[in-house]
């Protein structure tokens, strides 16, 4: 009796913990999301906003708006996508670089810089589709391997990573120094001042379905978190599972840098930190990876717009976060 009356009272003093948690998680990506709609190269305030100043409401509605939108909605998906990789392949290390997406996305923006145009809308397309190509490469070799395990996955992974990374040198050395290559580097270090209200239907779109389709498989997802004759004794369809879900964080990690360009770190820092603040492994680490990976994209993007007088991409703060997390694992590692 007395240790079930402790075990309720620990299972109560989690849930408060987490719900606290998440409140504090909510309240950050509020102020996070104000700082981005009010930061910027133009001022406004909000009496030129409520008198209806059309300088005021255009730099509001055109260049502010949409670029925290997909500052919000863009960082959530990376979170939740990064909490996908790294529960499946059970490795705290894991990225979306890890079965070749980020590679396959610069490969494919960087054709259509060279070959079609360096017009947002067809960058923007090659790159989503780039991404989709490596991922469904990665997971045709692995279907093609006698072992079908998530170590296989990752093989292949590096092995589409590297192919696109040589098909990406060959492109940037056909380009021309002065104009498409200075365009292909900009992509690769990511910047959401291209950012634009006719861009972002689409990976919001994708961005939130996928999302929300994680939700619904988060039991099977977590179960992929065992070994697979546990998993399957739980009545999970291990590869099926897998494919699919790696699929749709693949579909929200390409459809948010299809507009960004690469997002560096937020994939691999929101849902370590989650855990960090939850535990291993339950609903709301998956949610708070979420949270998390749009306050680190956002707050990011403030520096970006703030710091220096001429705006510098994005990818350079969450760099500058990732790698002081990054040292903090192997010590902490090193000490176990």
């Amino acid at each position: 009796m007395k240790h079930s009356m402790d075990s309720l009272r620990k299972a109560q003093t989690n849930s408060n913990r987490t719900m606290a948690t998440l409140t504090l998680a909510m309240t950050f990506v509020v102020i996070a999301f104000v700082s981005a709609l009010s930061t910027g190269k133009y001022p406004i305030t909000l009496s030129g906003l409520a008198a209806g100043d059309p300088m005021a409401l255009r730099t509001f509605t055109v260049l502010r708006l949409p670029r925290a939108v997909m500052g919000l909605i863009g960082g959530f998906g990376l979170g939740i996508a990064g909490f996908v990789y790294q529960t499946v392949f059970r490795n705290p290390l894991a990225s979306p670089d890890i079965i070749g997406v980020s590679s396959g996305a610069s490969a494919g923006a960087a054709f259509a810089i060279l070959f079609v145009s360096a017009a947002a809308p067809s960058t923007t397309l090659f790159a989503f589709f780039g991404a989709l190509l490596a991922v469904c490469l990665s997971l045709g070799l692995t279907a093609l391997s006698p072992v079908r395990d998530h170590s296989s996955i990752v093989l292949a992974g590096i092995a589409v990573h590297s192919l696109a990374q040589t098909f990406l040198m060959v492109l940037k050395l056909m380009a021309d120094p002065e104009k498409q290559l200075a365009s292909i580097e900009y992509w690769i270090m990511g910047s959401l001042s291209g950012v634009t209200s006719s861009k972002i239907p689409f990976p919001v779109a994708i961005i939130l379905s996928s999302s929300a389709l994680v939700f619904l498989l988060h039991r099977h997802i977590l179960a992929l978190s065992v070994q697979e004759d546990e998993a399957r004794m739980l009545g999970v369809s291990v590869q099926k599972t897998r494919f699919f879900v790696l699929f749709l964080a693949t579909l929200t990690v390409a459809a948010t840098v299809s507009v960004t360009g690469l997002i560096s770190f937020i994939g691999l820092l929101a849902p370590h930190t989650a855990r960090l603040l939850t535990g291993h492994n339950r609903r709301s680490s998956c949610l708070l990876s979420g949270i998390i990976g749009s306050v680190l994209l956002l707050t990011a993007d403030v520096l970006a717009k703030s710091l220096t007088a001429v705006e510098l991409p994005v990818s350079i703060f969450t760099s500058l976060l990732g790698a002081p997390f990054l040292i903090y694992l192997i010590l902490s590692e090193r000490r176990r």
